[in-house]
């Protein structure tokens, strides 16, 4: 066998999937002010004519909205239209505790089939019948807070990046989803779950922000299947958000990964396109490739587990 022969080989056996890099459709980002009824909004969109599902992505405490501009715009790229509800940062500190933040991003969906429209880009339709949600840290279990709650909005799929529910197992502010019994969340949709190895360590004598107990592994503990979970056990708790004042906070109290942050965003962002794409349009494929060869991710990813039923 030649060498060209070989490197074609290789190629043939290896399967690629371009959920990781950046999509086709431009994109346009769109900030709504707040109103009466709801959050200030960011939506990333796709300006090609087109009908897409909706991703709703809710931020973590002591952080923004508009610090996940990157990855947003990556999955959008793909055929989604990414909705982050999120108020300025002193606002956000806020809604850190009690049921407000649920409440007000429920407020959220309420508002997505008659208000979406009315700020999209022209020939840009919303499928508001397929929907996801999903959510980074505290904004993960918000996430999961929606899917449980009996919102009038059909809730398709959700997803959580290093989703937290407290500071600890004693300390878990509402909504207080966990009953640390094994698949016992009333959830009756696809999950998925990104979780991060160095999240749940301690940097000098600051807590851990995903800890033990009330971390991802939790999460998946407790979710009934379809679920599926990813591990980047060589990446910490705010290596997914853009570079600003709030991913260098979270470096100064957080233990970060050595690799690049850059292709951490980017494995967050394709598997959530192929988690979407695979339970919103019911095009699998890229999932079941990553499930079975998680090598092909730009990042190191644990083997993923994967409990059908």
């Amino acid at each position: 066998m030649s060498v060209v022969d070989a490197k074609l080989a290789l190629a043939t056996s290896t399967p690629m999937t371009s959920v990781f890099e950046r999509g086709n459709l431009k994109v346009k980002d769109i900030k709504v002010e707040r109103s009466a009824e709801r959050k200030a909004l960011l939506i990333v969109s796709p300006t090609e004519q087109g009908k897409y599902p909706v991703f709703v992505f809710i931020h973590g405490c002591c952080v923004s909205n508009t610090a996940y501009s990157q990855l947003l715009q990556h999955v959008a790229s793909h055929g989604f239209i990414a909705v982050a509800p999120g108020d300025p940062l002193v606002s956000s500190l806020l809604c850190c505790f009690g049921n407000q933040e649920l409440k007000s991003d429920a407020n959220v969906l309420e508002w997505l089939p008659d208000g979406l429209p009315t700020v999209l880009p022209d020939n840009v339709i919303a499928d508001t019948t397929k929907i996801a949600v999903g959510g980074h840290s505290r904004g993960g279990k918000v996430a999961f807070a929606l899917a449980i709650s009996n919102t009038n909005l059909k809730i398709s799929a959700v997803f959580g990046v290093d989703p937290v529910a407290g500071g600890s197992t004693d300390a878990r502010p509402d909504p207080k989803i966990f009953s640390y019994i094994p698949r016992c969340l009333d959830l009756n949709v696809p999950v998925a779950i990104i979780g991060t190895g160095l999240g749940s360590q301690a940097k000098c004598l600051m807590p851990p922000f995903a800890p033990c107990g009330v971390n991802h592994a939790e999460f998946f503990n407790e979710s009934k299947p379809p679920i599926y979970y990813f591990l980047a056990k060589d990446y910490g708790h705010g290596d997914m958000l853009d570079d600003g004042i709030e991913y260098w906070f979270t470096k100064l109290l957080t233990k970060h990964g050595k690799g690049s942050k850059e292709f951490m965003i980017k494995a967050c962002g394709g598997i959530i396109v192929a988690f979407l794409n695979a339970k919103l349009k019911g095009e699998g494929e890229d999932l079941n490739i990553i499930g079975e060869q998680p090598n092909i991710a730009p990042i190191k990813l644990d083997p993923v587990l994967y409990v059908e039923n």
